[in-house]
C-alpha cells in the first residue's frame, strides 16, 4: 500500500506543485515573521549593548506619566538636578559621573524647506560631550558657541549638509537657525546607530531647547572603578540619592531599552501572523477542493485497491500519507522562502529607515522551523481528512463501473453550516457589542473565521441558482453555455473555490466599508462640530517623538488681523490619572466652546485660572466627578496637583476630555507652544485672503500649515486611505491564494473531463470555443465568490461600525465604487486564472481524449 501511494503521488507531480503551493505561502509567512522578530530583536539587543558599553551605572528622573500613546514617543522623565553629579562622582566606587543631555525632539529642516521625518526611530537632541569613545568625528568640530551644532554622518547624507553652512532646528521652541561645525559616526564605522538621527549642542543650549530646564540633565553616567561591582555600585548610588530618581546598571538600562523596542517588533511579527492565518485559512479551502477533486478521480483506482484487499485503514491512510508528504515538501519550501521574505524585510527597514543592524546574517530561531513544519503539515492534513473519510468509502464494486460523484448538496453539510455561520455572528456580536473580558479580540476572531466557514458550507445550497443568474451574462453562445453548466455540475467543488475568493474579498470589504465610514465620520463631524473656518496645525498628523508645534503669538497676531472674530490656540499632551493615562488639552475653554461647539452641562465654561479644569459629560461619569471636586492628575513636566472641576461640558465628535488653563499647560505639558489654532471669521470675510495672512504668520514653520475645511477634509481622507492601501497589500496574499484555487480547480477539472474534452472536439468544437468553455467557466466561479464577499464583507462592516458609534465612527459609509471593483476585479481574477487551463484544454488531442481512461 506504501509503494502503491508513492507511485501515485509521483505520477502526478502537477498535483503535487499545485496542491503545495497554498501551504508554501501561509508558511512562508508564518516563519518569515518569526525570523524577522528574532533578527530585529537580537540586532536591537547588540545595538543597546553598543550603546550601554561605557555605562555601569545611570541615574535618571522617573515619569510622571506612565504611557504617550495617545500623543507619540516616549514619556518624558523629569530632570536630574545638576548637584547630582556632584553627590554621586564623590561616592566610593566611582571612576567617573557626567551629566548626560539627550531627548527626542529635534528636527531638522531639509534644503527643499520641509522637515526631515523618521519613518519610527527618534529624533534626537543630544547636549555634545567631547572624549566619548562612541562618537567618532568624521570632519569639523564639536559645537562650542551657542549657534553651532553638530550633526550625525546618515542625517548629513540625507539631506546634503556641509560643515560651515547654516542649518534650521525645530525642538521644544520654533525652529532656529544655526551654523553647522561638525558632521560625527559612531564607532564600527556606523553613520547612524539605529536610524534615529542625532542633533548635538552644546550642552547649555541642549538643556534649554531640548530639555526645557535650563541646568539640568536627562540622565547620570556613571563609571566603575577597577574592580567595583555593578549591582552593588548601583545600590551604593541609589542610597545616595534617594526615591526620587531611578537608578540602574547599565546592563538593566539595557535590557530595558530592549524590552521598550520589543513592542514595535512585536507588532510586526502580530502583523505578519495575522495575515499568515488568514493565508493558510485560505489555503485550507484549496487544499480541501484539491484533495476532493483527486479522490473522486482515483475512485476506480481506490476501488480497485479495495477490490485487492486493501482496508477502509489503509486508504485513509494512503490519503494522509500524501498529505503528509505534500505538507512536508511544502513546509521545507515556505520555510526557505521565509528566509527570503525575512531578509528582504530587514534590507527595506533599513532602507526606511536608514538603520545599520549589527550581523550579516538572520537569526533561525527554533520556533520558526518548528512552526513551520507543524503548520504546514497539520493545515495539509486536516484538509485532506474529509477527503480521505469520502475514500475510505469507495466500494470495490466501483472498479467494475465508471465513477460517479456526488454533486448534489449535502442537506446535512447545509443545517452544519446554518448552525455555524448563527454561531460565528453570535461570537461576532458578543465581541463588539459585549463585555468580553480582554477576551475580545480572539472571540471576534473566532467568530469571523467560524462564520466564514459557516457560509462556505452553505454556498453549495445557493450555487446552483445564483451561478444559473450570474451565468446567463456570458451564456451568448454554445460554448458560454457549456461553460455555465460546468461551472454549476458540482456545486460542492464550486463553492469550496469561491470560498478561497470570498474570504479576500470580504477581508477587503469589511475594510472599505470601516474606512469609508470614519471618513464620513470624519466630514460629519467637521461640518456639524467645527466653527471655524481656518485651522493651524500639522502639516503630516504628526511626528514619532513630537507633535509639530508653532509660537502662541501666532494666535495673538492672528486674532487681530480683520475679519478674524475669534482666535483659539490650544496644546495637548499624555496626564496620568492614578494608573490610567489619558489626553490632556491645554486652551481657552470660552473660545474653544465657540470653536468646536461645546455645550456646556453644568458649571460654567469660562477662561480659566490657574488649578481649574472642565471635563467631558462621560468623563465626569466614569471618574464619578461633579462641579466643585477636585481630581489628582500628572503632567509631563509639572508631576502630580489638584485640579477643581468648575465646569462640565457635553462631548461631541472634536472635543472631550479634560481642559485645563493654558498657564498650568505651558508650564504642565512636554512643551509651552501650541499644537492647533482655530480661526472664526466674521460673516462676508473672504476666507482666502486670511488664510494667506495666516500663511505667512507660520512661513517659518515648516511642521505647520493653514488649512480650511475642506483642505482639512482631504488630509484626514488621505490619511485613511494610506492605512486602507497598506492592508489591500497585505490582504492580497489572500486573493493570490485564491487565484491559485481556481487554477488548481479548473486544471485538475479538465484532467478529469479529458474524454468529455474529446467527444465535444471530435463533434466539432473548436480550441477557441474550448479556450471560451474554460474561460467563462473561471469567471463565473470568480464572479460568484466575489459576490458572496462583497455582501459577507459588507454586513462584517455594517456590524463593526455600529459597534463602534460610541468611539467617533458615528456615520455608516457604503463606499459602493470600491464594491464595484471588487467585482471588476473578480472578472479580471477570473480571466486570469483561466489562462493556463484553457490552454491545456484546447491542446487536448481528440483521439488520445477519447480513448482516455
Amino acid at each position: 500500500m506504501l509503494r502503491a501511494t508513492l507511485k501515485s503521488l509521483l505520477s502526478r507531480k502537477l498535483r503535487l506543485v499545485l496542491s503545495g503551493l497554498a501551504v508554501v505561502l501561509g508558511v512562508m509567512a508564518v516563519s518569515g515573521a518569526l525570523i524577522v522578530s528574532s533578527t530585529l530583536s537580537s540586532s536591537f539587543d547588540e545595538l543597546f549593548e553598543d550603546a550601554t558599553a561605557n555605562i555601569d551605572v545611570q541615574v535618571a528622573g522617573k515619569n510622571n506619566v506612565v504611557s504617550t500613546e495617545q500623543v507619540g514617543g516616549d514619556p518624558v522623565a523629569t530632570p536630574v538636578a545638576p548637584d547630582v553629579v556632584d553627590k554621586v562622582a564623590g561616592l566610593p566606587g566611582v571612576a567617573k559621573a557626567y551629566g548626560s543631555v539627550i531627548s527626542d525632539n529635534a528636527r531638522v529642516v531639509g534644503p527643499d524647506g520641509k522637515v526631515i521625518v523618521n519613518q519610527g526611530p527618534p529624533t534626537f537632541g543630544v547636549g555634545w560631550r567631547e572624549g566619548d569613545t562612541l562618537v567618532e568625528l568624521r570632519s569639523g568640530r564639536g559645537p562650542t558657541a551657542p549657534n553651532e551644532v553638530a550633526i550625525d554622518a546618515a542625517l548629513a547624507e540625507r539631506g546634503k549638509f556641509e560643515v560651515g553652512k547654516p542649518i534650521e532646528v525645530l525642538t521644544l521652541e520654533p525652529k532656529k537657525t544655526f551654523t553647522l561645525v561638525g558632521i560625527f559616526g559612531y564607532s564600527g564605522g556606523r553613520d547612524t546607530i539605529g536610524g534615529e538621527t542625532t542633533v548635538a549642542f552644546t550642552e547649555p543650549v541642549a538643556q534649554e531647547l531640548i530639555l526645557g530646564t535650563p541646568g539640568a540633565y536627562s540622565e547620570v553616567n556613571i563609571e566603575a572603578a577597577e574592580g567595583v561591582d555593578d549591582a552593588a555600585l548601583r545600590d551604593t548610588v541609589r542610597a545616595a540619592v534617594g526615591d526620587e530618581y531611578v537608578v540602574r546598571t547599565g546592563e538593566e538600562l539595557a535590557e530595558e531599552l530592549s524590552t521598550d523596542v520589543s513592542g514595535f517588533v512585536g507588532v510586526v511579527q502580530n502583523v505578519l501572523l495575522g495575515f499568515a492565518g488568514v493565508a493558510l485559512f485560505v489555503g485550507i479551502f484549496l487544499i480541501l477542493n484539491t484533495f476532493s477533486i483527486l479522490v473522486a478521480q482515483r475512485t476506480g483506482e481506490l476501488a480497485l485497491l479495495r477490490s485487492l484487499g486493501a482496508s477502509r485503514r489503509q486508504v485513509i491512510g494512503s490519503v494522509l500519507l500524501e498529505a503528509v508528504i505534500i505538507g512536508l515538501i511544502a513546509s521545507t519550501l515556505g520555510l526557505f522562502a521565509g528566509m527570503g521574505v525575512a531578509a528582504l524585510l530587514k534590507s527595506v527597514m533599513q532602507s526606511f529607515s536608514g538603520a545599520t543592524f549589527p550581523g550579516a546574517w538572520l537569526v533561525i530561531p527554533p520556533s520558526a522551523v518548528i512552526a513551520a513544519y507543524a503548520v504546514g503539515v497539520l493545515v495539509t492534513v486536516v484538509a485532506a481528512v474529509l477527503p480521505a473519510m469520502r475514500a475510505s468509502r469507495v466500494a470495490p464494486v466501483e472498479a467494475m463501473r465508471e465513477s460517479a460523484t456526488n454533486t448534489r448538496p449535502s442537506p446535512v453539510l447545509s443545517v452544519i453550516g446554518a448552525v455555524l455561520t448563527l454561531g460565528g455572528a453570535a461570537a461576532v456580536a458578543a465581541a463588539l457589542f459585549g463585555n468580553m473580558n480582554g477576551a475580545t479580540l480572539w472571540t471576534l476572531l473566532a467568530g469571523v473565521m467560524t462564520a466564514f466557514v459557516g457560509v462556505a458550507m452553505l454556498t453549495p445550497a445557493i450555487c446552483g441558482p445564483v451561478i444559473s443568474v450570474l451565468g446567463r451574462a456570458m451564456s451568448f453562445s454554445t460554448a458560454g453555455k457549456l461553460g455555465r453548466l460546468n461551472s454549476a455540475r458540482n456545486p460542492r467543488r464550486t463553492a469550496i473555490t469561491a470560498a478561497a475568493l470570498m474570504i479576500g474579498i470580504a477581508l477587503v470589504t469589511g475594510v472599505s466599508v470601516l474606512a469609508s465610514s470614519l471618513t464620513k465620520s470624519i466630514e460629519q463631524a467637521v461640518r456639524t462640530d467645527l466653527n471655524a473656518e481656518l485651522m493651524i496645525g500639522s502639516t503630516s498628523g504628526g511626528g514619532p517623538s513630537l507633535p509639530p508645534v508653532f509660537d502662541p503669538t501666532v494666535i495673538d497676531r492672528a486674532a487681530a488681523l480683520p475679519g478674524v472674530e475669534t482666535a483659539v490656540g490650544m496644546q495637548f499632551d499624555a496626564a496620568q490619572i492614578g494608573s490610567e493615562s489619558t489626553l490632556v488639552v491645554g486652551a481657552d475653554v470660552a473660545g474653544l466652546a465657540t470653536v468646536l461647539r461645546i455645550e456646556p452641562r453644568e458649571g460654567e465654561l469660562r477662561t480659566l485660572r490657574s488649578g481649574e479644569m472642565v471635563v467631558d459629560d462621560e468623563f465626569a461619569k466614569t471618574h464619578e466627578l461633579g462641579v466643585g471636586d477636585t481630581l489628582a492628575m500628572a503632567t509631563q513636566r509639572g508631576g502630580e496637583r489638584d485640579y477643581r472641576v468648575v465646569g462640565i461640558y457635553q462631548s461631541n465628535e472634536l472635543a472631550s476630555g479634560p481642559v485645563i488653563s493654558q498657564a498650568d499647560a505651558s508650564t504642565g505639558f512636554r512643551t509651552g507652544q501650541l499644537n492647533q489654532g482655530f480661526v472664526k471669521l466674521a460673516p462676508g470675510t473672504d476666507v482666502a485672503t486670511v488664510r494667506d495672512q495666516l500663511d505667512r504668520l507660520v512661513a517659518d514653520n515648516p511642521e505647520v500649515t493653514v488649512l480650511d475645511q475642506s483642505a482639512l477634509l482631504e488630509q484626514a481622507r488621505s490619511s485613511v486611505d494610506t492605512v486602507v492601501i497598506m492592508l489591500y497589500v497585505l490582504l492580497g496574499l489572500a486573493l493570490v491564494i485564491a487565484i491559485l484555487g481556481i487554477v488548481n480547480t479548473l486544471a485538475l477539472s479538465v484532467l478529469e473531463r479529458t474524454r468529455e474534452l474529446g467527444l465535444v472536439r471530435a463533434i466539432g468544437m473548436r480550441r477557441g470555443q474550448v479556450v471560451q468553455m474554460v474561460t467563462v467557466e473561471s469567471v463565473v466561479i470568480a464572479v460568484f465568490g466575489a459576490l458572496l464577499g462583497v455582501v459577507v464583507g459588507g454586513l462584517l462592516g455594517v456590524a463593526v461600525v455600529r459597534a463602534l458609534r460610541d468611539e467617533g465612527i458615528s456615520a455608516l459609509g457604503i463606499p459602493w465604487t470600491s464594491m464595484a471593483t471588487f467585482m471588476a476585479l473578480a472578472v479580471v481574477i477570473g480571466l486570469f486564472a483561466a489562462i493556463v487551463p484553457a490552454i491545456r484544454a484546447a491542446r487536448t488531442n481528440v483521439l488520445s481524449a477519447i480513448a482516455y481512461e
